[in-house]
């Protein structure tokens, strides 16, 4: 468990103002903060004018990718324990929606080595499916941003009796806030038990889905639509959070 004890939030943590860039960061773009994977630069991307070193008590990491579930205009809530985290960018190890006939052929073992579930699989806006995320979102404090405008702490909280995990953005920012608009992602499930979902149903000219868009619905199956938050920073003490945890 991580320590949550009291520790000012985000009141020295800058907020990055960012403009719109020619082309997107690659992985090897110099900085104080790791570059955005694939995942982030399929969009035109963004560059930040002053990122700044690691606000006390944080330390930099790569860019790592929350799946997150909550209204837009919501600063805290309940529900964490419903949010994952791929630690890597999911983007380069997805596989083309024209390429799903290899994908099963190969017994749904993608080439970056990890496996397919027909039961329960991700689209990202560019039509990629793509390995689910890590469930669920450990508590402890991640610096997350949307590569915008806004960047602050979000404080997951470990799970109450019942099982919720309280999260809380500082200073007032929303989920929309720190919720990169151009990386859209969707979990698809059957939506009758043992009906066909598939991404061979998946409309293959609804892609690439628009900055902020809903992703597509794909016949016989029921969505969820994620919000997608990078976290380029972690609390320093008490290792790294991740998934899992309690």
């Amino acid at each position: 468990m991580f320590d949550l004890s009291p520790m000012p939030l985000s009141r020295s943590v800058p907020t990055r103002v960012c403009r719109r860039a020619g082309r997107p960061r690659g992985r090897s773009a110099p900085g104080p903060w790791p570059a955005i994977g694939l995942l982030a630069a399929a969009v035109l991307g963004t560059a930040c004018s002053e990122a700044g070193p690691a606000p006390a008590g944080f330390r930099p990491v790569p860019t790592q990718f929350i799946a997150a579930l909550a209204e837009p205009d919501a600063t805290s809530g309940t529900g964490a324990e419903q949010w994952g985290l791929w630690p890597v960018d999911p983007g380069p190890r997805g596989v083309r929606l024209s390429r799903f006939e290899q994908l099963k052929a190969a017994g749904g073992m993608a080439p970056a080595r990890w496996q397919f579930d027909g039961r329960d699989w991700w689209l990202e806006e560019n039509g990629l499916i793509m390995e689910p995320p890590q469930f669920p979102l450990a508590p402890g404090r991640y610096l997350v941003t949307g590569d915008r405008e806004v960047t602050t702490v979000l404080t997951v909280y470990p799970d109450d009796a019942n099982g919720n995990r309280r999260w809380e953005l500082a200073d007032g920012a929303t989920l929309y806030d720190v919720t990169h608009l151009g990386c859209r992602s969707a979990r698809y499930t059957p939506a009758a038990p043992g009906g066909d979902c598939s991404p061979a149903n998946a409309p293959r000219d609804a892609f690439r889905v628009a900055p902020g868009a809903a992703m597509p619905p794909v016949a016989g199956c029921s969505k969820q639509d994620y919000a997608v938050l990078f976290v380029i920073g972690v609390e320093a003490r008490g290792g790294s959070p991740g998934a899992g945890g309690r």
